[in-house]
Formats: C-alpha cells, structure tokens, sequence
C-alpha cells in the first residue's frame, strides 16, 4: 500500500510549480487526475526536442498521473467539473488570481459540493499589494530575496539554476496539502491552501534576513566582502555560515573542474598536511580560525594552488579520508550519468510510448514502507473513458462530447 492510496488529487496545475506538487502526491501514492483544456497543457509543446511528441518539459513534471481533457467554458463542462470535485479529495490549480472564480467555482462553491475537499492554490504573491503581478521562476526568485545576494560583489544580480521558486514553491505546497489531509482526519473538513511563490522563496532566504539583521552589530566576519553597507551583499562562492567554503579550481581546468572545500577548526591541521604546508597548522598568523578569518581569499588561494594539480575526484578522496567537508561541483552531464544516483533512484530511466526512453528525477522523498515507481506520463485525454465511465459517462456521449469539443 502506498501512502497516499485512495487519496484523489483532481489536477489542474500547469507549467511548473503545480505540477511539480501534483507529481510528487502521485510519487506517494494518490491518484493524480491531470485536468487539460482540450489543447492540453502549455509545456507538451514547449522546449520540444521530438517533433509533434510530448517536450521533456511536460514529462518530466507529469510521471505517475492520469490524463483527462475538458473545456471548462461549455456548461456540460461545467456540469462533469462539479462531479470531479464531489469524487475528489484534493485540488490543485496554479491559474492567475481568480481565474477559478471565474469559471464559476469560488471557494464557497466548492465547499458546498465537497466539504471535505483540500483546495491548494500556488500563485506568484500573497494578499498584498503584487497581488496580481504576473510571476515566473527568476521573478520570484528576485522578489523573494535570492537574487540580491546571488552573484559577486561586483557583478550584477544572478539567477541561481535550482528552481527555487516553481519547483520549490510547489514543495511547499505538498507540505500544506498533507498537512490539510491529516488535520481532515480529526475535524472531517477540508480547507484552503494558499501558496505564493514569493513567499516560498523568502523562506529559503531565511538566513540573508538572519545576516541582514547581523549587520546592526557590524560587518559580517564570515563574508569575504570587504565593505559592508546597510544590505546584505552578495558573496559569490562563500558559505555565509559559521564555517568558511569556497570553489576551488582543480585539473585540468574545465567549467565545472571545482571542489567545493569547507574548513572546520578542526579540518585546518589536516588540510595544511595535504597541501604541502604543514607549518601552517602552528603558525599563529593561522592556527585558529580567528586568524584565519581576516585573510579567507588568500586561505582558499593556497588550497587552491594543492588542487589544481589534482582532478577533482581525486581531490575528493582525499579530503574525504581526513573527513574535511567537500563536494565536487558535478555538471549536469555527470548527474545523469552518475551510477551512484542511479543506484539510489533519483535518476531514473522512463519509457514513454511515443519518445522511447527519457531520463528524469526520481523521487527524492523515500518511505520505507511506500515505494517509489516512476511511471510515464500520459498522453492528453488519454484517461478520458476510464474516468468520466467511472462518473456514468456513456461511450456514445463521450464522443458526442469530443464531437462538440467539450473534452
């Protein structure tokens, strides 16, 4: 039995942020109906790399669900929705501010048809004055705090690569979905979830607001920036944390020939032995991290001189054998060929009925006693009989209905 078995998630996410939450319901368990505008959703057609065949877009955010299409501007359209929501436990949609109350199912309503149901929005922003801006991954991402202190300190503001606001966001959302099924379970009622994609990268910025609070009391000692105004200030490659770390270059030079190195008290003896100069470790001038503290950029350029003469891996193990904090900086072609991330499921080969084989992300989220098997996605409408038969549909209407476009 997996998780979430008999939970139904009624589906009508799009893009990225929604359908990241619904795939991760469908990865414990619940059973995940993809809600489509008979055009189906955006991202099918976008970023393609197959002609006419669902892009990698769709369906590395869509594994595990079933497909059903319905044109929610037609009142027999209308009409099947109220049955979806009676049978459903849960909803998800991720559309601009009000775009569900338009279509004639305001909170109250769906109440009135399901008072049992779990209603989860993600929208870009709370209640407030950005209430209706439009909002995609890199806005969220510099109105919720990441781009300010992303880049070096003299470069202009940077993106960072994970998604911390679609996908992020949508994580976020699950939290609040399963926290509204388990309190169901004591009060028999379902409830709104509300989720902003700028709230949810906020909250992964918690530390820059923990720093910029810091800076009452003076500069941030752990930062290697040398000025300090009334902000906090991006700090390129440095940990910001109690303990220094940076990027270090290693052989034979390539974008991603880097370690990631972080140097605990303990760790300096250790690291001074492997790079040549074990007169370091007694050296007052940077025996402790207090000395050491004023001088970071010319500590790392010294780590930096053992390493370039090393491959990264091998600078791996051997900083692993003294237990000295450290990561490659892997490339995104060595993730999917990574055997080890295989082994563990977290990169993971599909079949799809039209592209053959693709590879996507398993789920990081590993229950002893509910299993993780990765599925294909569907294909649009490819659901429609099974589950509008399950709500009395008959065959012949059905194709009246795919006639008339109302599926």
């Amino acid at each position: 039995m997996k998780a979430l078995e008999g939970v139904r998630v009624l589906d009508m996410t799009h893009v990225q942020s929604g359908p990241s939450a619904t795939q991760l319901l469908a990865w414990l368990g619940a059973d995940v109906v993809k809600l489509e505008a008979p055009t189906g959703d955006i991202t099918r057609q976008q970023l393609r790399d197959v002609p006419d065949v669902d892009s990698l877009y769709f369906t590395m955010l869509n594994c595990n669900k079933r497909s059903i299409t319905l044109n929610m501007k037609s009142e027999r359209g209308k009409e099947i929705f109220t049955e979806l929501v009676k049978s459903a436990d849960v909803l998800v949609e991720n559309f601009g501010p009000g775009a569900v109350d338009r279509m004639g199912f305001p909170w109250e309503r769906l109440q009135e048809l399901n008072p049992r149901l779990v209603y989860a929005s993600i929208k870009g922003f709370g209640q407030g004055r950005y209430a209706k801006f439009k909002a995609y991954e890199v806005i969220a991402q510099a109105m919720g705090g990441s781009m300010s202190t992303t880049g070096f300190e003299e470069g202009p503001p940077l993106a960072t690569g994970a998604q911390i606001g679609d996908s992020g966001t949508g994580i976020h959302a699950v939290a609040g979905i399963l926290a509204a099924l388990f309190q169901r379970n004591q009060t028999g009622r379902g409830q709104r979830v509300q989720v902003a994609m700028q709230h949810a990268v906020l909250n992964l910025c918690r530390v820059k607001l923990r720093d910029q609070q810091r800076l009452a009391h003076g500069p941030l000692r752990e930062y290697p920036n040398k000025t300090f105004n009334d902000e906090v200030p991006r700090s390129g490659n440095a940990s910001g944390g109690g303990q220094p770390g940076w990027a270090v270059r290693c052989a034979p030079g390539g974008p991603n020939d880097y370690i990631y190195v972080i140097v605990q008290p303990v760790g300096w003896k250790p690291i001074a032995n492997i790079i040549g100069r074990p007169e370091l470790a007694e050296d007052p001038e940077w025996a402790t991290p207090e000395a050491r503290l004023s001088k970071l950029d010319k500590m790392f350029q010294l780590i930096e001189e053992w390493t370039i003469r090393h491959d990264k891996w091998s600078v791996l193990d051997r900083l692993n054998a003294e237990n000295i904090p450290c990561g490659p900086i892997l490339s995104t072609k060595e993730l999917v060929e990574d055997e080890s991330l295989r082994e563990e499921g977290i990169v993971v080969s599909v079949e799809h009925p039209e592209r053959g084989e693709f590879v996507t992300v398993g789920s990081p989220l590993h229950l002893s006693d509910s299993p993780v098997d990765v599925r294909t996605p569907p294909l649009l409408g490819e659901h429609n009989q099974e589950i509008y038969g399950e709500l009395g549909v008959s065959a012949d209407e059905l194709n009246e209905l795919k006639t008339n476009g109302v599926i």
